[in-house]
């Protein structure tokens, strides 16, 4: 598929999750075969004021590409003015935020509450896509609650303000994360619109992204908590789409070098104490359904360095029972 000019080769994009998909993140994805990254969002207001954060998550590598980095925000100048701005770090699309339900965001007027009010998104979106030269996709949920799901127009409006393609977690604001994902909305904005549409939501195994494909008939799909501790499911569902098998999940002694390649590079990034403090809910993530290791979880939560994370290492794979 093209999202403008930009080739996706590969079934499945990784999502952007706070927290979560920072630049090593994201290259460890890739490796396994993620066919386009999309990094933390950044808030736009926080890019207007030299917001140091703000411009070390819109960091990209080299080796990613292509790769998106997502934007929020509810004033279209300031969104386009970010916009802008990110260009400097070498995407290849810009993402805009109309979909995080983040009580926080929520807050500020942004994300999902911009459903809302699709007049505004349709200006936000416009704003940006004049103001830079690569394209520009929009992420939203299917409506704010189920009594206003108005995914549809809200997708038509955006295509109309020039996004190149659209991204739909089929899911309301007020449901948050919970029930299982709306698959006939999914299918009803790709039947609505003539830009690629990319399905997002409940992506846990290659049987589920194959599942979203045939039903929906989007272009794309794109998983987010299916890859947590699992970064290997890009190569799975690859795998699966292209031969209609795919290899099982590594052994534990596998899951754990993949950890602790992940902890070096993130040690690397940021340095060992504020590395050690991200990587711990990443290792719980790794050693989620490794039998025994619940027993250890304490540990991996208060791991102060590389050294401890590699003991602990040691023990899951020495666990019997």
């Amino acid at each position: 598929m093209k999202i403008g000019n930009v080739k996706i080769e590969g079934f499945c994009a990784l999502a952007p999750m706070a927290g979560v998909t920072d630049i090593p993140f994201r290259i460890l994805c890739k490796k396994y075969g993620a066919a386009y990254t999309v990094g933390e969002m950044v808030s736009a207001k926080g890019v207007s004021m030299n917001d140091r954060k703000s411009q070390e998550l819109m960091k990209t590598d080299a080796c990613e590409h292509p790769c998106a980095i997502q934007i929020f925000g509810n004033e279209p100048e300031i969104m386009a003015e970010a916009a802008k701005y990110a260009l400097s770090f070498s995407p290849d699309i810009i993402d805009i935020n109309m979909g995080c339900p983040a009580p926080k965001i929520i807050k500020n007027k942004s994300g999902s509450v911009l459903m809302k009010n699709p007049v505004l998104a349709g200006k936000i979106t416009k704003a940006v896509v004049d103001a830079v030269d690569i394209p520009v996709t929009v992420k939203f949920r299917t409506g704010w609650d189920e009594n206003s799901k108005n995914c549809v127009e809200f997708a038509k409006i955006t295509e109309e303000n020039g996004a190149a393609a659209i991204t739909l977690h089929g899911r309301t604001k007020e449901q948050m994360y919970a029930p299982p994902v709306d698959i006939d909305s999914i299918t009803a904005v790709k039947n609505a619109v003539r830009i690629p549409v990319i399905g997002n939501g409940d992506i846990f195994t290659p049987e589920d992204a194959k599942q979203m494909y045939d039903i929906t008939g989007c272009d794309l799909v794109m998983i987010g908590r299916g890859c947590l501790g699992r970064p290997w499911i890009f190569s799975q569902i690859n795998e699966y789409l292209s031969r209609g098998s795919y290899s099982p999940d590594p052994s534990p002694e596998e899951k754990m070098k993949v950890m602790l390649k992940h902890a070096d590079e993130i040690c690397k990034i940021k340095g060992m104490e504020h590395g050690m403090c991200e990587i711990r809910k990443h290792a719980l993530w790794y050693t989620k359904g490794i039998r025994g290791s619940a027993r250890l979880r304490n540990e991996f939560s208060t791991v102060k360095t590389l050294d401890e994370l590699k003991a602990l290492a040691e023990k899951v794979t020495k666990i019997k029972e």
